[in-house]
């Protein structure tokens, strides 16, 4: 009888070959198979969870006690002018102890540009920024070691990792932060001296203390305006309302939560991708990625929901310069998960802080029900220092995807009569309702 042959091609690299050809012959089957077994190959994670961006990347290392904190800043750009003075604006507004409405924790928050940098200018290699801690307290956190703080990640550190940092509350506590806005800081300076571009966060509620959204003009919004005061409000009457709503809650050992409001001027068109990649999106996620947020909205928002289409809708007109523009600004800057070129503008949730000096009901990490009073330094209310940190997601995630334009849609001569490039000289935008 005529035997047949079946094999398999060689998958997966292996070494070892099975064949019933080395049978004795008169036990041979018809049937010849021959193939190959797979060679247990090294699995890689790459997915840590402590770097933002494609293009320009950021990670951030260190923890609340540890020696410092910082970042690495990998893939910005060569030769732009660069020193430690231009992170130390924003590490300044976000440090803590800077008034009475913050954490009493003192620290300079001094930054150190450790490499990427020479002579004033970047170099296009990374860019290594460290900020020492040099007032840490961990005696404060004895209780907190065997104890699980309501409502922080005491307990799921412990649930992922089966180990965590005690003091400070290691890797979740807001000191990460610092490596997120001194690397914003340098996003910003790519933003504003590529495309003018600027970006303005401030406190629009504490509590049930909320700002009217019409007492600020996002085209003339400054930052004189909105560093007037310790909560970081631009209008000077509901300052003094939050500052006090803080100032009560302070004084019984508790905390309450607040929305940082962010804009974006003279952002370049085109930024985002269809889909997955949509600028909504990506800016959702970076803000939500900072500590204590809860909720993330731009444009109309929930409120949009109330609206039929016919009053949602943004028409289109073209403006004195030859530019195609909408006469409300109710998707916020960005329509199809791109920016259009209007303002962007988003508001960010905050909680209450979670550590607060009033008994509580816990366990223990041998699950035994205790009450605990958390000990340590915190802030009655996250949202004043929280507003140079919205900043610096927001710049991070526009930085990036500026450079993904450029590299997809920018490389080749543009579309004039469609698309514009990112140095043509920016007009004043004309006051578009929102």
């Amino acid at each position: 009888m005529a035997s047949s042959s079946l094999s398999t091609k060689p998958f997966l690299g292996a070494s070892r070959i099975h064949s019933f050809s080395r049978l004795p012959s008169d036990l041979r089957p018809s049937l010849h198979i021959s193939f190959r077994t797979s060679t247990p190959k090294k699995l890689q994670i790459q997915a840590a969870g402590s770097t933002h961006g494609n293009y320009f990347r950021v990670t951030t290392f260190g923890e609340s006690h540890g020696g410092g904190v910082g970042c690495i800043i990998d893939g910005c750009p060569p030769r732009l002018p660069l020193s430690e003075a231009d992170m130390q604006v924003d590490l300044d507004r976000r440090r803590p102890g800077q008034s009475r409405i913050t954490t009493p924790r003192k620290e300079t928050d001094t930054c150190r540009i450790l490499s990427g940098v020479s002579e004033g200018m970047t170099t296009g290699t990374p860019i290594a920024v460290l900020v020492p801690n040099t007032d840490q307290r961990g005696h404060d956190y004895s209780e907190m070691s065997i104890a699980y703080r309501p409502s922080h990640a005491d307990a799921t550190y412990d649930m992922k990792y089966g180990v965590r940092a005690v003091q400070g509350g290691g890797r979740s506590s807001a000191r990460e932060t610092i490596g997120r806005v001194a690397a914003g800081a340098v996003a910003k300076k790519i933003l504003k001296s590529l495309a003018g571009t600027e970006i303005f966060a401030y406190v629009s509620q504490v509590h049930k203390v909320v700002l009217p959204e019409d007492l600020v003009d996002p085209y003339t919004l400054t930052l004189d305006q909105i560093e007037s005061n310790i909560v970081r409000c631009p209008d000077p009457e509901y300052a003094e309302k939050m500052i006090a709503a803080i100032d009560a809650v302070r004084v019984r050992g508790d905390s309450i939560g607040g929305v940082v409001t962010c804009i974006v001027r003279r952002c370049p068109r085109g930024l985002g991708s269809p889909v997955f990649d949509k600028l909504e999106a990506e800016l959702a996620k970076a803000a939500m990625s900072l500590p204590a947020t809860k909720g993330f909205e731009f444009g109309s928002g929930f409120a949009g929901t109330t609206l039929c289409g016919s009053e949602h809708n943004d028409e289109f007109f073209t403006d004195e310069n030859g530019r195609i523009r909408t006469r409300t600004n109710r998707s916020g800057g960005i329509q199809g998960g791109i920016s259009n070129g209007e303002v962007i503008n988003m508001r960010v949730a905050f909680k209450p802080t979670a550590t607060i000096s009033r008994k509580q009901q816990t366990v223990t990490r041998e699950k035994k029900e205790i009450e605990l009073i958390a000990r340590g330094r915190h802030d009655p209310c996250v949202v004043p220092r929280a507003v140079p940190m919205v900043e610096a997601m927001v710049a991070l995630v526009l930085a990036d995807q500026l450079m993904s334009q450029y590299a997809q849609c920018n490389l080749f001569p543009i579309n004039p009569d469609l698309q514009e490039p990112f140095s043509l000289p920016r007009f004043e935008p004309a006051h578009v309702p929102f």
